[in-house]
């Protein structure tokens, strides 16, 4: 299995509008804003079929609630990242999200549904909130 996730920001703040570069048939999922200021990549063979049939639309959640389970979530993963004698292999990479930076909504959507994914087909469970859609 491939995976890797990153998530990479600027110090600047402010909300961005991205340009989602999806394709049905491609294995990798890119947010971007022309600056690159925030980015998002997901490689994982499956991610983007679970996201186009099990994802709730965009607008579903208030960017307030995706933000409130990403930072539970990331918070986990990174403690989990961080011991990589317990981690199983699933957690290779650290997420590099600030909880003071406004990411926007489509980075955190991407996110909040790669992290759903991730403890639904991992049978994981990242703590503070059960992972649903």
């Amino acid at each position: 299995m491939i995976f890797g996730l990153l998530l990479s920001c600027n110090a600047s703040q402010g909300n961005k509008t991205f340009s989602d570069t999806k394709n049905p048939n491609n294995d990798t999922i890119r947010i971007s804003n022309e600056e690159l200021e925030y980015e998002i990549i997901i490689f994982d063979p499956s991610f983007n079929a679970w996201l186009m049939s099990h994802a709730r639309p965009r607008g579903y959640y208030s960017q307030s609630y995706l933000e409130a389970r990403n930072r539970v979530w990331v918070l986990e993963w990174n403690t989990r990242a961080n011991l990589p004698l317990q981690n199983r292999n699933l957690y290779e990479m650290r997420i590099d999200y600030d909880s003071h930076t406004n990411y926007g909504y489509e980075v955190n959507y991407l996110l909040f549904n790669y992290l759903v994914y991730f403890q639904q087909k991992n049978n994981v469970n990242l703590g503070g909130f059960s992972p649903r859609i």
